[in-house]
C-alpha cells in the first residue's frame, strides 16, 4: 500500500498491515512531511495529512466532520458508531455530551485518585518483585488502567475478567476491513456488554454510591446524557482508556530503556516525571492518527481535499515535525514547552488524558524507585507492536531488574 502525491511521481510506503512498517513508521512520516499532503485511494480518497501546522488547520476547521456516521460502513457497525458518537460527534451535540460529563470527570476528582493508583501500582510491583519476571505490558501496563477505571465507574472488581474479555474482542473489531460484516463473537460482545452496563446503571440509579457511574445517572437538569448517551460514553471511556494508557506506558518505558541518559536523568531529578510522560506522547505515543471527513472543499498545506474526502490527521508524524519541535528525533524528558498531539488535539481531545498523565508519572515514579536497575535483556528481544494501527503498542516488553 503505498500513498502517492496528486500530480506526482514519487511514493512513500505506507501499510499499517505490515509489522514491519508498524515497528518503526516515523521514516515514512518524514517523507510525506516533505511534500503537500498526499492522497491514498482505497475505498474512497483518503488525504494524508502529516505536517504539524496541517494537522492543526484539519482539527480547527468546522468544514471537517469527526461525526463516524459518515466514516463507518461495515455491517453490523451500529454498536461502534454509538460509542464512538459520545465522543465524535459534531457541535452543538459535541457540546453538550462534552459540558455534561465534564462537570463530574473533573480534575479535582482525578488528582483525588492518585493515593489509589499509587496503592494498586505498589501492589502489582510487589507481585512483579514476588515473580522474579517482568513483561511491562503483561504485569503492570494492562491490569493498572483496567483497575483503575472500572473503580472508578463504580464496576464490581469481580467483575473485570468479564469486561477484560469483552474488551479485547470489542478492540478487535477495528482490524476488520471497510465492507466486511462484523463476526458474531464480536457483535455479541457488544449485546453483552451494554446489557452489563445498562444493568449496573440502573442499580447505581436505585442506590447511588461515589463513583463517577452515579454521579453521572442522577444528573437530573437539562443537559443530563440520555440513557443511550451514557451507556456509549461509560463504554467507550473504559475501553479507550485503558488501551491508550497501556501504551503509553509500554512505549514510555522502551523509549526509557533506549535512552540510557535520560533514565538516569529521570532517576537522579524525579521531580521531571511530568515533563517525561510529555515527551513519551510526543516522541512515541498511543495514537497514530485519526479520521476527518470533508464536508465541502477546503484547501489545507497547498492540496485541495475535496468533499466526500477523509482527511487523514496523523498526530503521531505531527509530533516530529522540526517546523515545530527543535530536534524532533530526540528524546529528551526537559523539553519544554511540548504542544504535542499525543492524545489528539481540538475539541476532540482525549477526555480521559488527565487520569492517564496521572496514572504514567505514578507507575513511572514507583517503578524507577523500586527497581533502580532496570534495563532490557541483552541481547534486546524481538519487540511486535499491535496489529491495531491507529493505537501504537507494543505486545509485550520484557524487562530485568
Amino acid at each position: 500500500m503505498e500513498a502517492v502525491a496528486a500530480g506526482a511521481s514519487e511514493k512513500v510506503y505506507f501499510n499499517p498491515f505490515d509489522a514491519a512498517f508498524r515497528a518503526n513508521p516515523y521514516p515514512s512520516y518524514a517523507a510525506l512531511r516533505s511534500k503537500p499532503p498526499r492522497t491514498l485511494k482505497l475505498f474512497m480518497p483518503i488525504v494524508m495529512v502529516s505536517r504539524y501546522a496541517d494537522v492543526v488547520a484539519v482539527l480547527q476547521d468546522q468544514r471537517f466532520s469527526a461525526d463516524p456516521k459518515a466514516l463507518l460502513v461495515n455491517e453490523g457497525y451500529e454498536h461502534v458508531h454509538g460509542m464512538l458518537t459520545a465522543l465524535l460527534v459534531d457541535p452543538p451535540i459535541h457540546t453538550r455530551i462534552r459540558r455534561a460529563v465534564s462537570r463530574d470527570f473533573t480534575p479535582k476528582r482525578i488528582q483525588e485518585l492518585e493515593p489509589r493508583i499509587r496503592e494498586i501500582t505498589r501492589r502489582l510491583l510487589d507481585r512483579i518483585e514476588r515473580q522474579g519476571t517482568f513483561d511491562v505490558i503483561a504485569d503492570l501496563a494492562d491490569p493498572l488502567p483496567t483497575i483503575v477505571l472500572s473503580e472508578l465507574f463504580g464496576v464490581p472488581g469481580d467483575d473485570y475478567p468479564r469486561f477484560k474479555a469483552w474488551s479485547d474482542l470489542i478492540t478487535a473489531s477495528v482490524h476488520i476491513m471497510p465492507g466486511l460484516p462484523l463476526p458474531e463473537p464480536i457483535s455479541v460482545a457488544f449485546t453483552e456488554l451494554r446489557a452489563y452496563f445498562s444493568e449496573l446503571a440502573e442499580r447505581k440509579r436505585r442506590k447511588p454510591q461515589g463513583d463517577l457511574l452515579s454521579a453521572l445517572v442522577m444528573q437530573e437538569d437539562a443537559e443530563r446524557l440520555t440513557s443511550e448517551e451514557l451507556l456509549d460514553f461509560v463504554i467507550m471511556q473504559l475501553l479507550a482508556g485503558t488501551d491508550t494508557t497501556t501504551n503509553t506506558m509500554g512505549n514510555g518505558f522502551l523509549a526509557l530503556m533506549r535512552h540510557r541518559d535520560q533514565l538516569e536523568l529521570l532517576r537522579r531529578e524525579p521531580a521531571l516525571v511530568t515533563k517525561a510522560v510529555e515527551e513519551m506522547l510526543r516522541y512515541d505515543g498511543p495514537i497514530q492518527a485519526n479520521a476527518r471527513f470533508a464536508k465541502e472543499d477546503v484547501e489545507v498545506g497547498g492540496t485541495l481535499i475535496r468533499k466526500g474526502s477523509i482527511a487523514f490527521v496523523i498526530f503521531a508524524s505531527a509530533n516530529r515535525d522540526p517546523a515545530q519541535f527543535p530536534d524532533p528525533e530526540k528524546f529528551d524528558i526537559t523539553r519544554w514547552p511540548n504542544p504535542h498531539m499525543g492524545f489528539g488535539a481540538g475539541i476532540h481531545v482525549c477526555l480521559g488524558a488527565a487520569l492517564a498523565r496521572l496514572e504514567n508519572a505514578v507507575v513511572f515514579d514507583e517503578t524507577l524507585k523500586r527497581f533502580p536497575r532496570l534495563r532490557l535483556p541483552e541481547p534486546e528481544p524481538k519487540l511486535e507492536y499491535g496489529e491495531f494501527y491507529f493505537l501504537r503498542g507494543l505486545t509485550s516488553l520484557p524487562l530485568e531488574f
